[in-house]
């Protein structure tokens, strides 16, 4: 399976050939599991116990925060390339909510390190792999409060 930078929604069956191919490449993987949920407060949670985050983020809720963190801490791994792993996620497709700003944060975050001028000339391939969680092949309501999104981004960094 070929590793690609970028957004992409994978099966569930994917996901064995994915993980094998970053470990025979030694990329680094980082499984954000939220068993299905995707209100802000259970996202922010699981990125707090699974992705490295430089600055570290504080206790509130921001998502321009959390992609300057998130930014901020894959950068730091200097590793020229990264794999997150959602196993459990709803589908790309119909996006809305806190879901729809977490893959708007994945995308500026996959944007912005692969920049030579965003990270001083050593980018950092970064791959996100959705594998929508069994059954989520319908639009399902977002749990928790609808946020606004955050502006979108028309140039990196």
């Amino acid at each position: 399976m070929l590793i690609d930078r970028g957004l992409h929604e994978i099966s569930g069956a994917d996901l064995p050939g994915l993980l094998d191919e970053a470990a025979r490449q030694g990329v680094p993987v980082f499984t954000l599991s939220t068993a299905g949920r995707t209100d802000e407060e259970t996202f922010f949670g699981a990125v707090r116990e699974t992705l490295p985050l430089d600055p570290p983020l504080g206790p509130l809720h921001v998502w321009d925060a959390l992609s300057d963190s998130l930014g901020g801490g894959l950068h730091e791994l200097e590793s020229p390339r990264v794999v997150v792993v959602r196993p459990d996620a709803r589908p790309l497709a119909g996006a809305e909510g806190d879901y729809r700003i977490e893959l708007e944060i994945f995308r500026h975050v996959i944007a912005t390190l692969a920049e030579d001028r965003c990270t001083g000339g050593r980018p950092t391939q970064v791959s996100v792999y959705v594998a929508p969680a069994p059954g989520g092949g319908g639009k399902a309501p977002t749990e928790g409060r609808a946020t606004a999104s955050p502006a979108p981004v028309t140039a990196p960094c």
